[in-house]
């Protein structure tokens, strides 16, 4: 759908349509809070029409920011154990991805993380 016809024959100002969906799909908000806060800055919306705009503008949404966002990887782990380095115990961390690759490797000892 083009953004100019986006909204359409909305009685609200798109930029308070957007902010309603995004604070519902974000915090944990229900319809009474948003009808409440909207209230509280003189906008008055019913939340029946807050769950219509939610309904029909967050997939909307969703599909308009896919694209942008950043790959993530499915699973992620650390392994925590205790060496021996010349002589004196240190801990080692390994971080693995889900393919068993080690992706960060730290020791106590050093200083700072080397990346593989």
């Amino acid at each position: 759908m083009a953004a100019q016809f986006l909204f359409k024959w909305r009685h609200c100002l798109p930029e308070i349509i957007l902010l309603n969906v995004r604070w519902y799909c974000r915090y944990p908000l229900s319809y009474r809070d948003l009808e409440e806060m909207m209230a509280e800055r003189g906008i008055i919306v019913g939340r029946s029409t807050i769950n219509r705009w939610v309904l029909n503008y967050a997939p909307q949404l969703n599909k308009r920011i896919h694209p942008h966002l950043n790959p993530t990887i499915d699973s992620r782990r650390v392994d925590e154990t205790y060496v021996q380095v010349k002589g004196k115990w240190k801990y080692l961390y390994r971080g693995v991805d889900s393919a068993g690759n080690t992706r960060l490797l730290y020791a106590e000892c050093q200083a700072g993380w080397q990346s593989h």
